[in-house]
């Protein structure tokens, strides 16, 4: 790939990039209007047409590894797993 392809790629993706987090901004948007509907009526749960919106608690656990580290070091680190990833940017 040439030099100048090589701009006009990281250009493109540069742009939909941009158009990503402006769609994304979009639905957040709209995603918060139907939300703060759905709170005022007290629904966690909505029929519009064809759609069922659902918008429900739920619990999770995870582990806190900060105070696990700090309370028993040697057990966290006995069953920690070190990854290694690359992250792609163009800046």
């Amino acid at each position: 790939m040439s030099r100048i392809e090589l701009t006009n790629k990281a250009k493109d993706y540069r742009a939909i990039q941009a158009m990503i987090q402006e769609l994304q901004d979009e639905a957040d948007a709209i995603k918060a209007a139907i939300t703060a509907e759905m709170e005022r009526t007290g629904a966690d749960t909505l029929q519009a047409d064809i759609f069922t919106i659902k918008w429900t608690e739920y619990t999770t656990s995870r582990i806190d590894t900060a105070a696990l580290k700090a309370a028993l070091p040697e057990l966290a680190e006995q069953f920690s797993i070190t990854s290694t990833a690359r992250r792609f940017q163009v800046a």
